[in-house]
């Protein structure tokens, strides 16, 4: 499997992975943008991409750690989803949860790009699922919190 990444301006970078066991490839900013405090800004990367050698995957959109942590950075949709056949634009929706605006500078790494498996079984509707020890035990129903 490949991933085809085409870059749609010159300020783009090819996202890359920053250690050999990194789960996720950085999505760089290809503008400079203010992401003011309260509000949510679309940061373009300037890249479309594609997964060649498989058809069953996506790819998901998380944040970086350390923009969250230390900012106040994220996803506005907490994990954006990329369908193995879109070929636009991938443009990250970052909300900013801070007091202040955060200044982002082209090729600042804004998010990363997660590449999973996805499963895409039939569906059934039924009258009855099987039964368990949780049953229908919902929020905090098997600890403290």
């Amino acid at each position: 499997m490949r991933l085809l990444v085409k870059k749609l301006n010159e300020n783009a970078t090819v996202p890359q992975r920053q250690t050999p066991y990194s789960a996720g490839y950085d999505l760089c900013s290809a503008e400079d943008i203010t992401a003011e405090a309260g509000k949510t800004v679309k940061v373009h990367t300037g890249i479309s991409v594609e997964l060649d050698g498989a058809k069953d995957v996506c790819l998901f959109i998380y944040a970086r750690s350390s923009l969250a942590a230390k900012f106040g950075l994220a996803p506005a949709n907490c994990v954006g989803v990329v369908d193995w056949d879109y070929r636009g634009e991938i443009i990250v929706a970052l909300h900013n949860h801070s007091d202040k605006d955060y200044a982002i500078k082209t090729g600042d790494r804004v998010a990363q790009l997660v590449i999973t498996n996805v499963l895409t079984p039939e569906t059934q509707e039924v009258s009855e699922l099987s039964e368990t020890v949780r049953g229908e035990g919902g929020f905090g129903s098997t600890g403290k919190n």
